[in-house]
């Protein structure tokens, strides 16, 4: 049976759970062979009464570790709702990095409502990681992992591991570090069980390690965790000292939250991200309105610029009927040239001194795709107007696909170039830029023509 449909009938026992339909003790043995992360997305169809419930049926242990599976507002929530101690018991139980989201995403009055609840050490541990850069490798890593010393043999390797193995999140990879806490290398766990118990731990290092300096932005450790295939990747400071780790599990987040994060800009609804599933009808209103009521003002441009070429109409009327096709080619030009590149820039496939070189290649592109659209119009064009209106389709569209994949490619250049996001570029900004200049051009051409062969 597919996953999913798995999380949906556990869904669907939760429910009936609520509703008295199952009792407690055959839910909790159900529950014994299934898995935290499931638990908890399962969780999410249910309301906060009904998911404190569902917590109070598993036992200590795993209770925090599905409370760590849940979204950040969620735990919150829930914790408001639950008694001090299984609410303080469960805060505690939250890795090191999860606290740091669960504080990042409240309010200044929820987070204080959090730390109240917390011991002194975690207050500690959880301001230390705050107070690096927002969006950082510091925010991101974890404080607790396992350091090994070079001189050490194997065998006391292993058994340091054996004795803190529950102070890390992760035991496969290990860390060596010199007497003042310096990155050294790493060694596979793999290697520690089946190396000789007499070597040293330093026979075990080779290249210099791949890192991630702490103040470093947290794409750059995805995309180093991804082009090393590592499953954890050390974070040190300036001087190289070994601060913590960031582990694959945090980086898939990361590259989910950014890739949403870049589609909504996109599409023009902001930064912010919501989710869809558990967003008010007020937020969502707020998310999207900016730029349509932005819109209505560059429509008002729009028109004003049609209203320009009021001769050209009154001499032509059959211009606009292909109005929308010009002005709409050139749009969808610029929105798949603006995706590609945002894309492109984001991924570090192409970087900002690159710019010349694509626009010299998106030119010949964007050439060649307006040859061929406007062949298609000119069909169109002859059919309804004649050939001076073929010749005036089929030169507007070219020149209009043409401005609109440049802007479209262009733009996230730009933005990049003065320390902006690219993906600012969305798709509304480059319609609209798109819109006001495929006018200017198609009744341009249109005006041109007419007084150099006038209708009739």
């Amino acid at each position: 049976m597919p996953q999913s449909e798995k999380i949906q009938q556990l869904a669907e026992a939760f429910w009936r759970f609520e509703h008295g339909e199952v009792d407690a003790g055959s839910l909790c043995d159900d529950l014994a062979a299934v898995r935290d992360q499931d638990i908890a997305r399962a969780m999410a169809e249910l309301d906060r009464d009904g998911m404190g419930r569902v917590l109070d049926l598993l036992p200590a242990e795993r209770r925090a570790e599905v409370f760590g599976f849940l979204e950040p507002r969620t735990q919150f929530a829930l914790t408001e709702r639950l008694d001090d101690e299984t609410a303080r018991e469960l805060i505690e139980g939250l890795r090191p990095d999860n606290l740091t989201a669960l504080l990042e995403d409240l309010s200044p009055e929820e987070g204080e409502a959090v730390v109240r609840r917390l011991s002194p050490e975690r207050v500690g541990q959880a301001m230390r990681l705050l107070g690096y850069p927002p969006e950082s490798a510091g925010r991101l890593m974890t404080p607790d992992f396992i350091a090994l010393r070079p001189d050490w043999t194997l065998s006391h390797a292993l058994a340091h591991v054996q004795g803190h193995s529950g102070r890390s999140e992760t035991v496969d990879v290990l860390f060596i570090t010199d007497g003042h806490g310096r990155l050294l290398g790493w060694a596979g766990l793999r290697t520690l069980v089946l190396g000789d118990p007499q070597a040293k731990v330093e026979s075990l290092l080779g290249d210099e390690p791949v890192s991630i300096v702490v103040s470093e932005d947290r794409e750059e450790a995805a995309r180093l965790i991804q082009h090393y295939d590592l499953t954890a990747l050390p974070v040190v400071d300036d001087a190289g000292v070994l601060l913590g780790m960031v582990t694959i599990d945090d980086v898939m987040d990361v590259v989910e939250e950014e890739a949403t994060e870049d589609i909504h800009k996109l599409g023009g609804l902001g930064a912010k991200h919501l989710s869809l599933r558990g967003a008010s009808i007020l937020e969502l209103f707020k998310k999207r309105i900016g730029w349509l009521l932005l819109l209505v003002f560059v429509a008002i441009f729009a028109a004003g610029a049609v209203s320009q070429f009021e001769e050209t109409l009154e001499a032509a009327v059959v211009l606009t009927f292909f109005l929308p096709l010009i002005i709409g080619s050139g749009g969808n030009a610029g929105s798949q040239g603006a995706t590609m590149m945002v894309r492109a820039l984001a991924t570090g496939d192409v970087g900002p001194k690159d710019w010349l070189k694509l626009w010299v290649r998106e030119l010949g592109v964007a050439s060649a795709l307006g040859v061929t659209m406007g062949a298609a119009a000119w069909g169109i064009g002859l059919f309804y107007g004649g050939t001076m209106l073929a010749n005036v389709v089929l030169l507007s569209m070219i020149a209009v696909v043409i401005f609109g994949s440049m802007v479209g490619m262009l733009l996230p250049f730009l933005l990049t170039r003065f320390r902006l996001d690219p993906a600012t570029a969305s798709a509304p900004l480059i319609t609209s830029i798109a819109d006001i200049g495929g006018i200017l051009i198609y009744f341009g051409i249109a005006t041109a023509w007419i007084e150099a062969a006038p209708v009739g």
